[in-house]
């Protein structure tokens, strides 16, 4: 078998960049292309739920073809769909019919998903999985930095320096994006491993309904799990907020609250200080967790991605121009966001997926994940028209709404053993 360096680093890269592009990216493209930010919250945001969808179908998955072959499968399908968005963006109807394509990438990033985690957690001991889990996440915010950093950034230059329009950038880009998709789905053709195959592969669909109706009968047995989805679906509910609303305020003119920022700097901050930060939160949360265990680093990590959302209320009051320093306070966020999600990408992995259906039970407790930012980014919208599209305000409930996820890290219930979770022989 191929080492996991050979295969861990593309697998999470393949899975942050679709996922970014379908949630983040396609918002930036609809503001470019001039569609109200009322609209292009509440639209993008329902582009989330194949991801809180994805439990119903997991399981359908286990008795047809090796979860390496699903993985492949997924991500040639989205360099098809990605290929038809940049193709439609030139036509009239180029909204819905982007809409509708964008769509298709995210049942098959949701699938990639599930089998892809499927794939790492049968095939790495338990002391590797922690071993490797600071990769894991740093890799899969490296896949969205990419998509929201330096393809945005492209977006700019492309626009300002070779005098392009918006369209034909966004082509450019969105067609690279489907081409790096077929480039992982031929490498992880040479290296992916299987996976272990599930214990009722090769069975018929009728085998795979009964499995379905166990796997969330067996999920909802587990102990305190009602507390567990609590804390897994509040633990980035501020930062739901921010990933939709942040990249348009930092668009938007003056005249309207924002800091007017341009498609290359906002790409130059996401993409360089921005990397930079998320890797270095990434690898100091799993360094964290090595050396503490999940349980006694949990809420010290909720603390740093929920604190500096302080720094959008601190830009949207200060509106600075300086661009480095722009850069600098938005890193810190994203440091935050970095080192903070580790630690939810564990407590999934450690305390909520463990059991005879792992991948499945993992699938559900991520659906939880996208669920929140699908209500997040549905009402955002509608928070940003209550608030009198005011940005100061609009971040000032986003420092609230930061509070619960606090709170409930503090309460958060660990029922497997320390001895049992990677984390404690990292």
């Amino acid at each position: 078998m191929r080492h996991p360096l050979a295969w861990v680093p593309s697998l999470y890269l393949a899975m942050g960049l679709p996922n970014v592009m379908v949630g983040v990216v396609a918002a930036i493209l609809y503001k470019n292309l001039g569609v109200s930010n009322e609209d292009i919250a509440l639209y993008t945001s329902q582009m989330y739920l194949p991801w809180v969808l994805k439990p119903l179908w997991a399981p359908l998955l286990e008795p047809y073809r090796t979860k390496r072959w699903w993985v492949i499968s997924m991500q040639f399908a989205m360099m098809a769909s990605l290929g038809l968005v940049a193709f439609c963006l030139p036509l009239d109807g180029f909204f819905k019919l982007s809409l509708a394509f964008f769509w298709i990438t995210g049942f098959a990033s949701a699938t990639q998903d599930t089998v892809a985690d499927g794939v790492f957690m049968t095939t790495m001991p338990l002391k590797d999985q922690a071993r490797y889990a600071g990769l894991q996440g740093m890799c899969w915010n490296l896949g969205a930095v990419i998509a929201s950093g330096l393809l945005v950034s492209l977006t700019g230059w492309l626009h300002g320096h070779m005098g392009l329009d918006w369209v034909q950038c966004w082509m450019i880009v969105v067609s690279g994006a489907a081409l790096a998709m077929g480039a992982f789905g031929l490498w992880h053709l040479r290296v992916l491993p299987p996976g272990a195959p599930s214990a009722i592969q090769g069975q018929s669909v009728g085998v795979a309904f009964t499995a379905l109706r166990a796997s969330w009968v067996s999920f909802f047995q587990k102990p305190q799990i009602w507390m567990m989805l609590a804390v897994i679906f509040f633990y980035r509910f501020g930062e739901g907020f921010i990933e939709k609303f942040g990249p348009l305020f930092l668009l938007d003119p003056r005249s309207a609250g924002g800091l007017g920022l341009n498609n290359e700097s906002l790409g130059h901050i996401n993409g360089t200080v921005g990397t930079i930060a998320f890797i270095a939160g990434a690898f100091l949360g799993g360094f964290l967790v090595a050396r503490r265990t999940l349980p006694r680093s949990f809420f010290v990590l909720a603390l740093v991605l929920n604190v500096p959302h302080l720094t959008f209320f601190y830009l949207s009051q200060a509106l600075p121009d300086n661009t480095l320093w722009i850069g600098f306070i938005v890193a810190l966020e994203k440091f935050g966001f970095g080192m903070g999600s580790v630690g939810h990408m564990l407590y999934m992995m450690q305390q909520v997926a463990p059991g005879p259906f792992k991948m499945t039970h993992y699938a559900m407790a991520t659906g939880v994940m996208a669920l929140t930012k699908w209500s997040t980014g549905t009402v955002s919208g509608w928070v940003w028209g209550l608030v009198g599209h005011n940005y100061t305000t609009f971040f000032g409930l986003v420092l609230l709404f930061s509070v619960p996820p606090i709170v409930l890290a503090w309460l958060a219930p660990f029922p497997q053993r320390d001895d049992e979770a990677p984390g404690h022989r990292a």
